[in-house]
């Protein structure tokens, strides 16, 4: 018989509702789960961004692929007293980054423009359909390029802002670490954990993961990948987790008795 998942370390922090579907599986199979993030975003300082010597209001576009970064990048212009005009534009990955603006700007259909599957290749086409626009990309130091590839293809007109970095969560010296199930959404969550723990042996515990770049991360750090989503079957992470907890405790609590 398989080990049950007794504990499981969800890599993001505490969900700030009780309705999360994870305390719902918590209930359900018996498992306690603990939240802790193994990164965490900060803002690089004004004095950084000044030294990539970008202005942003010699742009009339802004690309947004995550909250986050529409976060960053009003705090810094805030902080370096630039007023956004209401002419710029905005192209977002997904409709629920563009929704997320209202936090800082009047929502407006004629200058803000997203996706419907949430998909590089189909912000790159909607951004393509505006050639005449300069764009500007807050990203994170570290950051995906597949869709300036696509931007490249097309020959726009764009330049990448670092307003935001990812660094790894310490955890204390001698700071307890059982944990029968370890889930990441990202591959700096898996650089943290070996930063973390560089002497790490998986041995019986589980491994899950979101997304393909996360997965890749597992496996270039030679881990095994026990758990993985988004898949047809499972397109969240606590579903995936939910399908394997079921296949190995189908009767949840109740198998103890």
């Amino acid at each position: 018989m398989p080990l049950k998942v007794k504990r499981l370390l969800v890599s993001q922090p505490k969900p700030e509702t009780e309705r999360s579907p994870y305390f719902d599986i918590a209930e359900k199979y018996g498992i306690e789960i603990d939240f802790r993030p193994f990164i965490k975003i900060e803002a690089v300082s004004a004095k950084e961004f000044r030294q990539q010597r970008i202005s942003v209001l010699d742009y009339s576009a802004i690309i947004f692929t995550a909250r986050t970064a529409i976060d960053h990048f009003f705090h810094m212009c805030g902080e370096l007293r630039i007023m956004v005009p209401e002419t710029m534009k905005y192209f977002c990955m997904t409709e629920a980054i563009a929704v997320y603006l209202q936090k800082y700007t009047v929502y407006r259909k004629r200058k803000i423009f997203f996706g419907q599957a949430g998909k590089v290749e189909e912000l790159a086409t909607l951004i393509g359909k505006h050639p005449k626009e300069t764009y500007l990309a807050p990203v994170s130091d570290v950051h995906r390029d597949d869709l300036f590839r696509l931007l490249d293809a097309k020959k726009v007109r764009y330049a990448k802002a670092v307003m935001f970095r990812t660094v790894s969560n310490s955890f204390s010296d001698g700071e307890s670490f059982d944990y029968d199930m370890l889930l990441f959404f990202s591959p700096s969550g898996i650089a943290s954990l070996m930063k973390n723990f560089p002497d790490f042996k998986q041995n019986d515990i589980r491994i899950g993961c979101f997304g393909p770049t996360t997965a890749k991360a597992v496996k270039d750090a030679g881990l095994r990948l026990d758990v993985e989503a988004p898949t047809p079957e499972a397109p969240s992470m606590t579903a995936a987790l939910e399908l394997y907890l079921r296949k190995e405790q189908p009767n949840g609590k109740d198998d103890d008795k």
